[in-house]
């Protein structure tokens, strides 16, 4: 397995991370882990040498992290890397920040995390990071023994990232990168303010979600005509992984096909050539010519006080334009409970905030909920 040694980390960190926010599950509730398959897929990592875990707080409605500590208890403490985060979301005052670390160290069931981050800044949960001085409070724990590295996942505009990490010391970031982001969301701006300042980068959302793991047919031809027996997602994490001082590149991987597809990626890892950067910008603008939303579904949006399932209506439209295949869509769309389907949106707005993408969700909701009624109306 390709790892990376950073100077700030100096440990053989594997160059592909495992993500805990896409893990397979039971059934269509995401807090119903598949445990025994989630296990399998544990194991089968720890055994390709890929030992960085990266869970947090809210990932699969709360689930995650009490199942990654159950599953790497058979493991020595010393053989993996466990990394979690401190939902800043959650602190209404600076006593919170001491109970969220204790309580995340019982979920986890650890005396310390090797990574642990301040989750998901932007301009308004930064501010309550240093309303509630959140930071002197972790490097604390730093000092003590319960933090080896800390950083922080961002999502946000460049400038932030510049004022954040003049501001305080810290060993890593976490950014949103892939190479439809590295223009349309700033990544380039993002990964760069890091390199300037010489702080180790941790890549989330390199396959945008999925999304870069199918593409629109055109985009999905030409990436597969260069390279017959390389995966789609391949493409993405070798773009990530292949830029100077990323220290590892997060994959949120739901079945034990894409575990062993990344594994074979990374085990011989190749960055991409001059030549295959050109295809794969190519390949981009071609795919950005659908007009595909451009949502990971995370999930950060839900639960929806109405119960629309935004991620999944976000879902079955993208499909939509990648296929042309209105068919499939109504097929898709009508499968979904009546209550989730998007003319449920009241345009209430508490999902905006919650967006890492900044997407304008309750006209989305309208815009879908439409095309809806069209297709059924004439078709």
């Amino acid at each position: 397995m390709q790892t990376s040694f950073l100077p700030g980390i100096e440990l053989k960190v594997p160059l592909l991370g495992f993500g805990c926010m896409r893990l397979p599950t039971a059934s269509s509730n995401p807090a119903d882990i598949d445990e025994a398959l989630a296990q399998s897929m544990v194991d089968r990592a720890m055994e390709a040498g890929v030992n960085y875990f990266d869970t947090a707080r809210p990932y699969h409605e709360g689930n995650s992290e009490p199942f990654i500590g159950r599953a790497l208890k058979k493991y020595p403490r010393d053989s993996y890397y466990l990394a979690s985060k401190l939902p800043i979301w959650e602190v209404k005052q600076p006593e919170d920040v001491e109970r969220l670390f204790n309580l995340q160290l019982e979920r986890c069931g650890v005396d310390y995390f090797d990574f642990y981050l301040v989750h998901n800044l932007n301009k308004r949960d930064y501010d309550t990071m240093v309303r509630n001085f959140v930071y002197g409070q972790l490097l604390a724990k730093k000092n003590e023994g319960k933090i080896r590295f800390l950083g922080f996942s961002f999502h946000d505009e460049p400038y932030l990232l510049e004022e954040i990490c003049h501001a305080y010391e810290w060993d890593f970031a976490q950014i949103q990168l892939n190479y439809m982001d590295w223009k349309d969301i700033e990544a380039e701006s993002l990964y760069n303010t890091l390199i300037r300042r010489k702080i180790p980068a941790i890549i989330m959302e390199p396959v945008r979600g999925g999304a870069l793991a199918t593409l629109s047919p055109e985009s999905a031809t030409l990436l597969k005509n260069a390279r017959p027996d390389a995966s789609l997602a391949s493409w993405a994490l070798r773009f990530a992984a292949g830029l100077p001082g990323v220290l590892t590149v997060l994959s949120g991987m739901s079945s034990p096909e894409q575990l062993e597809d990344n594994i074979k990626t990374f085990s011989d890892f190749e960055p991409l050539t001059e030549d295959e950067t050109r295809l794969l910008q190519e390949a981009a603008a071609i795919y950005r010519s659908s007009g595909e939303i451009p949502c990971t579904a995370c999930g950060y949006c839900t639960p929806c006080p109405f119960k629309v399932d935004i991620p999944r209506v976000i879902g079955c439209y993208n499909h939509y334009l990648q296929t042309k295949n209105w068919v499939a869509f109504d097929s898709l769309y009508c499968t979904m409970p009546n209550p989730a389907k998007a003319h449920s949106c009241t345009r209430c707005g508490l999902c905006l905030p919650k967006c890492p993408q900044a997407l304008p969700i309750p006209d989305l909701m309208e815009k879908i909920g439409k095309f809806a009624e069209e297709i059924a109306q004439n078709n």
